[in-house]
């Protein structure tokens, strides 16, 4: 796998349609669920944009859309400060697979972005499979894309399999990325799918790349050891003098391909992640780390949630 050469490749990732993407964004997950933690939730968001951190990942599916209104709120919030205005920011949100059809993504897309407070969205995606017809759902992709309300589009949560028919279907080749689960703990993409999207120049982006606070359940509910609790993890972190989240993030951003969009609140956390753009990790110290946490051998199944 390759590593970062320059401090410019740090920051972007080349996508198919020759853009650029951030690779550090922020993400709204398990945002707005709480309304008590509502202005902490948004002063996070806008503290991250103003340390860079410019790429805002949600969907429609979180909270209901609480999760992009409360972006919304907080992109509005900082006014047009320096680092906001509408262009400076990359945002992304995605479509359940019930409306990625002619009859109601538009109007999913349309939603995102009132609530968003944008008229356009830098990246769509569609949020898994499901039962979507990708023929249709790429279709409605590209109109989108035609008519100005999205710059760019592609998938979630999607395995070999579903990327190899994705590639099928017309126009299924103009997908920009594939955002997926993927962190020092869960490894199984790197088997079979990374290898798969490199050999075609599809990157990636990692959602809960540091895990869900540390903790990580197999696909048949056996607990595996705690990210944050494992020797191996604490001793390179210890010996780097970084944050174990630094540290975890770090590893996934390693991979010049990928992009990472963790959930931070707390406004140390948030300059830790900023801060893990900075690290590279040594051969070493990643052979390390795969004591505790193996690279896989064999095929697993995609896990996600």
């Amino acid at each position: 796998m390759t590593e970062q050469k320059n401090e410019e490749d740090r920051k972007q990732i080349l996508l198919p349609d020759g853009s650029y993407m951030p690779r550090l964004g922020q993400g709204t997950w398990q945002m707005a669920e709480d309304d008590t933690q509502r202005e902490r939730e948004i002063r996070g968001l806008q503290y991250g944009i103003q340390k860079g951190i410019t790429m805002i990942d949600s969907a429609e599916m979180y909270a209901g859309g609480k999760a992009e209104g409360l972006a919304g709120e907080a992109i509005a919030g900082l006014g047009k400060t320096a680092g906001t205005e509408r262009s400076d920011l990359y945002l992304v949100s995605k479509v359940l697979p019930e409306n990625a059809n002619k009859k109601h993504m538009s109007s999913s897309a349309h939603r995102s972005m009132k609530l968003l407070g944008t008229d356009y969205l830098d990246l769509y995606l569609l949020h898994w499979r499901g039962d979507a017809d990708l023929s249709e759902a790429v279709w409605c992709m590209e109109k989108l894309r035609e008519e100005g309300k999205i710059r760019r589009w592609g998938v979630s949560n999607f395995d070999v399999k579903d990327m190899e028919d994705l590639m099928k279907v017309p126009d299924g080749r103009n997908c920009c990325v594939n955002q997926v689960l993927y962190n020092l703990g869960t490894r199984g993409i790197e088997y079979d799918l990374i290898p798969w999207q490199r050999e075609r120049g599809i990157p990636f982006m990692a959602y809960s790349p540091v895990g869900q606070a540390g903790a990580l359940v197999t696909q048949d509910g056996v607990s595996k050891a705690a990210m944050m609790n494992d020797r191996n993890v604490k001793e390179v972190a210890q010996r780097r003098k970084i944050s174990v989240v630094q540290l975890l993030l770090a590893f996934v951003l390693r991979l010049d391909d990928f992009a990472a969009i963790p959930k931070a609140v707390g406004l140390s956390h948030i300059d830790e992640n900023a801060e893990a753009l900075n690290i590279t990790l040594t051969e070493e110290e990643v052979e390390q780390l795969s004591e505790s946490f193996p690279a896989p051998d064999a095929k697993i199944a995609m896990e996600k949630y």
